[in-house]
């Protein structure tokens, strides 16, 4: 959420925001909104103030003024009543309309439509030559019986997959090296909730907007998370923070749930765009600084590439443009890996700076220590690796000719000190 000054002082800024972005929000009429429940609401008050002070003198009056005072009152109620029809008629509207403003970007945001227009920062890692005819990640993964995408399409429709033996090992070892990794940075980890309120959805941006992406418990009134930064983001919210507790730099695994609606026919094959996966998410929340901000989305940018780098994957890293931001995102990173099977490049994480626009929608602020007012905090969310997802470049830049893997050298310690992935009898396999 913006603030209103900030939009009535240059409504012309935010217009531009959702010109670059693609959001219609009709500014302008937000702005009259605006104008229009300030004046109601000064005139409500000082009715109000005056009817108060009439009904206090009341027993000191004589039994004529009584009866002007009664029939001023009675002026007044009525006034006080328009006025509150006003505000109930106007504020609605207004408060639908303050959801629905973009925050305009930071200056070095490249101008774009879509994610084709993202623009390259650098590349890091050598894209693997291969001296034989490689596999994609579902031939090997089936010939060696770790990927079950039939019965997962069988048990739960399309987008679904099953992981089992060496399979879901290597999954859960990408994730625990990933948590040791955030923890030993300072990191406080989290076990969180993933079934969030509306509350929760809308204070961290995804509502109104990712409705339609989200699997809603209608009967509950509760949403399925796509990702652990609503949960992480939003578990102080209402608070007002101490100073000297900042920054809060959170790191959390859960299953995450995305609907991917609008994506039929897009990235069917395999495990890149599926409908529920597991994340390792990083937080953090810090003080109201642009300094501060950049400082951070630094750092969390850096974390999530010292885990490729750490698992020896190509990749590169990427300014996201206008068009391919969120309403709430001041900046965005992309870290795409290499995905042979795919001849290019393809997201794996997203690195978002927010300065202000989430802490006002969950009200989480501080009290800041020289001028002694609560200000709204600044929060930044990244992925540190998301699982099967980061699979695919395992599997397919770690295969032998023979169809066998070579595990990373960070994983051989979460799989009990095995090196290589080759063909094991697990269940009833066809």
């Amino acid at each position: 959420m913006i603030d209103i000054k900030q939009i009535r002082e240059n409504p012309q800024k935010f217009k531009d925001a959702c010109e670059t972005k693609g959001f219609k929000v009709d500014i302008d009429r937000l702005v009259d909104l605006y104008d229009a429940l300030r004046g109601s609401k000064a005139f409500l008050q000082s009715v109000i103030t005056k009817k108060n002070r009439i009904g206090k003198s009341i027993p000191n009056l004589s039994e004529n003024e009584k009866t002007d005072a009664l029939e001023e009152l009675t002026k007044l109620k009525q006034k006080e009543a328009e006025y509150q029809r006003q505000i109930n008629k106007h504020q609605p509207e207004f408060d639908e309309l303050m959801l629905l403003v973009p925050q305009p970007t930071d200056e070095d945001v490249p101008l774009g439509k879509d994610d084709t227009e993202n623009v390259e920062i650098r590349r890091e890692g050598k894209v693997r030559q291969f001296d034989f005819e490689p596999k994609d990640h579902v031939q090997l993964g089936t010939a060696l019986g770790i990927i079950d995408i039939e019965r997962g399409v069988k048990l739960a429709g399309t987008r679904n997959y099953i992981l089992k033996g060496d399979g879901a090992l290597l999954h859960w070892a990408v994730l625990r090296f990933a948590m040791d990794f955030m923890v030993g940075k300072g990191y406080v980890p989290f076990s969180v909730p993933v079934l969030m309120k509306d509350e929760t959805m809308t204070g961290t941006g995804f509502f109104p907007g990712s409705e339609d992406q989200t699997y809603q418990m209608e009967k509950d009134q509760l949403n399925l998370a796509g990702t652990a930064e609503v949960p992480l983001t939003a578990y102080r919210m209402g608070e007002i923070l101490k100073a000297e507790e900042l920054p809060l730099k959170y790191v959390a695994l859960s299953s995450c749930f995305r609907r991917e609606a609008g994506a039929a026919g897009k990235d069917t094959y395999g495990l890149y765009r599926i409908h529920q996966f597991d994340k390792i998410e990083q937080v953090v929340i810090c003080e109201n600084s642009v300094e501060e901000s950049n400082k951070f989305h630094e750092q969390i940018l850096a974390n999530a590439e010292a885990v490729m780098q750490a698992l020896e994957l190509p990749y590169r890293v990427a300014n996201v443009c206008t068009g391919d931001l969120g309403r709430g995102q001041v900046k965005k990173f992309d870290i795409e890996a290499w995905m042979p099977s795919r001849g290019n490049y393809c997201e794996t994480h997203s690195a978002s700076k927010f300065y202000e626009f989430q802490a006002r929608r969950l009200n989480l602020r501080y009290k800041d220590p020289k001028t002694k007012k609560n200000v709204f905090c600044h929060t930044l969310n990244n992925t540190v690796i998301a699982s099967p997802r980061i699979l695919i470049p395992i599997l397919e830049l770690y295969q032998n000719a023979d169809g066998s893997i070579t595990i990373p050298k960070v994983l051989r310690p979460y799989m009990n000190g095995k090196e290589i992935l080759v063909h094991e009898k697990v269940g009833n396999q066809k």
